[in-house]
């Protein structure tokens, strides 16, 4: 067996190296000249909206500001959109959205194109912390997340447009420890009444068999997309959603500062450089940026921007051999998956997206919030990793045609904050957030941001909120165990 150019059995150490005591530093605006992501970069076409609003009035008066255009912000703009569509009095309803840079160009733009349920990882510890019916709703939000992102996809018939693949995941196990894990977790949830019919277990032999790597494995249900051209299209949708629904986009405008409005009817006053934004209501939709403008989300107990690496590599098998499976491995610090290809071209080579590396430094990159850095020792990682577990599928040696880094959110128990900006230990009037997803954003975003959405239109009809049945309780901001106590 090849030697792995990754370490194993670092999750204990990520932890302990998250919640080291140390100075809470508040998170940087993005900066300005980021490298180049493959979702963002690898076609002059790719981000139609890329410069949308940066240039031209701004809009200064608005119902709802959110702040961010990755998942998070406009999947909460898709979701107000159906809600004012479902009850029109709720209309009419005004929202801008800013954005720091190009559109979607946050960790969204740069992530690896998962659509991947979380199923039963981590089952145990969750029911440890929160207690069974949490760690189940943990299931039941991604498990939220897929299946109504996969129906707005397939009703609007945007699978081509956005490369959605129904390939599943492949998790493979390179230590026995892992595996062992993996297994105690299945067996919990399965207890627990979680519907795992679906998971299958496979043995080295099987493993070997099917995709050449010598581990044993198992596949769950999982998509592979191109998530800002899902991201896009979730902004079209919201846009032509009913005419009591106004959404404007400005890129390139960065939210520098929230402070009380001084227009009559609004509460709040988001500067940009180009300008105040009025609004009753603001979303912070900003996930590893998150405590530029909330400071007390500074540190451990907040949200901590944490850098990824990726790397586009060209396959050296073809795309049979590759399969369309998306993977992750290593307790999840590594994770790919094969770019489609078009129709007949199945004998050629398929592109890789593979990101990962972060184990291989001591600090796992923690408070990194510069994406426009590449690190040499995560790149060294990440070009020995598809070489070593797949002989003679991946060339030693090859160089990527793209690599790139992008700025994470995370959590000190992995898990978001949903709801009402807690200041002091009381609820911010008219501010939300939906932020931290832990490197696990996109089965999580949506609804989050549907949940987060949902608070707002139950304010703006003056009702009473009720949470969904498939939130953790503990994601709620101002719940007793939620993620601000964490």
């Amino acid at each position: 067996m090849s030697v792995l150019s990754v370490p194993l059995n670092r999750a204990v150490e990520h932890q302990a190296a998250f919640e080291r005591p140390h100075t809470p530093v508040r998170a940087p605006l993005p900066v300005e000249n980021a490298t180049r992501s493959f979702w963002l970069h690898s076609a002059p076409d790719a981000n139609p909206l890329a410069r949308e609003g940066s240039t031209g009035p701004l809009t200064s008066d608005a119902d709802i500001c959110i702040i961010g255009s990755g998942i998070t912000g406009i999947s909460a703009a898709y979701n107000l959109a159906q809600a004012v569509r479902a009850d029109p009095a709720l209309g009419p309803l005004s929202v801008v959205v800013l954005e720091a840079r190009d559109f979607c160009s946050g960790a969204t733009g740069r992530n690896g194109g998962h659509l991947a349920p979380v199923s039963f990882f981590g089952f145990r510890n969750r029911v440890a912390k929160y207690g069974v019916e949490s760690a189940k709703r943990t299931v039941a939000l991604e498990e939220h997340t897929a299946t109504s992102v996969t129906k707005i996809v397939t009703d609007a018939g945007l699978e081509d447009a956005i490369d959605f693949v129904d390939g599943g995941r492949t998790n493979l196990f390179l230590t026995e420890e892992e595996e062992k894990g993996a297994k105690a977790d299945f067996e919990a949830a399965k207890n627990a009444g979680v519907d795992l019919s679906s998971i299958e277990w496979l043995e080295k032999d099987e493993v070997q068999k099917r995709y050449g790597a010598n581990y044993s494995a198992v596949r769950v249900p999982a998509h592979n997309v191109w998530p800002l051209k899902l991201v896009t299209q979730l902004f079209t949708l919201a846009q032509h959603a009913t005419p009591a629904f106004s959404l404007h986009l400005h890129t390139h405008t960065p939210a520098t500062a929230i402070a009380p409005a001084t227009s009559p009817g609004r509460r709040w006053t988001v500067s940009t450089p180009r300008g105040g934004v009025s609004c009753s209501t603001v979303l912070h939709a900003t996930n590893g940026y998150a405590s530029h403008l909330l400071p007390s989300l500074a540190g451990p107990r907040g949200i901590v921007p944490t850098r990824g690496q990726i790397v586009a590599v060209r396959a050296e098998a073809p795309a049979q051999a590759i399969t369309t499976s998306g993977w992750t491995a290593n307790d999840h610090f590594e994770y790919w998956f094969p770019r489609p290809l078009a129709p007949g071209a199945e004998d050629q080579r398929p592109l890789v997206i593979l990101g990962g590396g972060r184990e291989a430094k001591d600090a796992f990159e923690f408070g990194e919030a510069d994406d426009s850095v590449l690190d040499k020792i995560a790149g060294r990682a990440l070009r020995g990793f598809l070489p070593a577990v797949f002989p003679g599928k991946y060339e030693i040696g090859r160089e990527p045609e793209m690599e790139w880094t992008g700025i994470m959110g995370f959590t000190s128990n992995g898990d978001p904050f949903v709801g009402p900006v807690v200041e002091e230990g009381k609820p911010v009037a008219g501010q939300f957030i939906a932020a931290g997803y832990t490197g696990h954003g996109m089965p999580r975003a949506f609804a989050c941001a549907e949940a987060a959405a949902s608070m707002i239109t139950a304010e703006l009809a003056g009702k009473e909120w009720s949470p969904p049945d498939w939130l953790p309780r503990h994601y709620i901001t101002t719940s007793t165990n939620g993620a601000q106590q964490a």
